[in-house]
């Protein structure tokens, strides 16, 4: 049993006492240790989305970039295709035309040295 003595009135005593310096040497310096910590991971969390935001700007620009590089590649690409058909037209059309000249000159040598047979020809047969 429990028996009312000044040993009780000790005891309470004793326990407000060492509440009391528990308060002020341990759960006060863990509260402020929690508390620096919270501050500190949100200061964390603050500058990570800063930096995600950041970083998702710069690849937004990047992204603009390299599709107007794209399109401007593109552009040359196309302007130095339609130049080279162009010129390797005009060199298929100088051909084609030398070529022409060639044959047409051609043509009138072997027409000429024919009339030269046949004239040989007609004047051996009379």
């Amino acid at each position: 049993m429990v028996s009312m003595d000044i040993t009780l009135f000790l005891q309470v005593v004793n326990a407000l006492v060492l509440m009391y310096l528990l308060n002020g040497v341990i759960y006060k310096p863990v509260l402020k240790i929690l508390a620096e910590r919270k501050v500190k991971l949100q200061g964390m969390r603050d500058d990570v989305t800063k930096y995600e935001d950041n970083a998702r700007r710069r690849q937004e620009e990047v992204d603009k970039k390299m599709h107007k590089a794209s399109t401007q590649a593109k552009a040359a690409i196309d302007n130095a295709r339609t130049g080279a058909k162009a010129a390797g037209e005009e060199k298929l059309a100088a051909i084609k035309a030398e070529a022409d000249a060639d044959k047409d000159k051609q043509l009138a040598g072997i027409k000429s040295q024919v009339e030269g047979a046949r004239k040989e020809l007609e004047a051996v047969l009379e």
